[in-house]
């Protein structure tokens, strides 16, 4: 859904993927889950410092996801200026864990 709405706006596109999904070098990063650690990764030139980026996915839950994207987008230099999901579970609370504005299309 990310790359479609960012050609209809004009704007690059960059996916964040599980470890191993992507091709080339990556700049990983491992954070905690409820039930242990997982790591996401981007290519390792996706962003350039400074680059303003917001984060797009489908399902807000209880948040790690989200926040890791946005932890690992800084790392890479990027300037994070918001965050947005298609749905939201809002009874698990995972809009506190995020640090930039955020919005949902529907809220259960």
């Amino acid at each position: 859904m990310a790359a479609p709405l960012a050609l209809a706006l004009g704007c690059g596109f960059v996916m964040v993927r599980k470890r191993g999904k992507l091709p080339g070098r990556t700049l990983p990063h491992t954070y905690d889950l409820e039930y242990g650690t997982d790591t996401i990764e981007i290519l390792d030139d996706a962003v350039r410092p400074g680059q303003r980026v917001v984060v797009l996915d489908d399902v807000l839950a209880t948040g790690g996801t989200l926040a890791a994207a946005i932890t690992l987008l800084r790392k890479a230099g990027a300037d994070v200026r918001g965050a947005a999901c298609i749905m939201e579970l809002g009874f698990l609370g995972g809009r506190a864990r995020l640090d930039v504005p955020f919005g949902g299309l529907v809220s259960y």
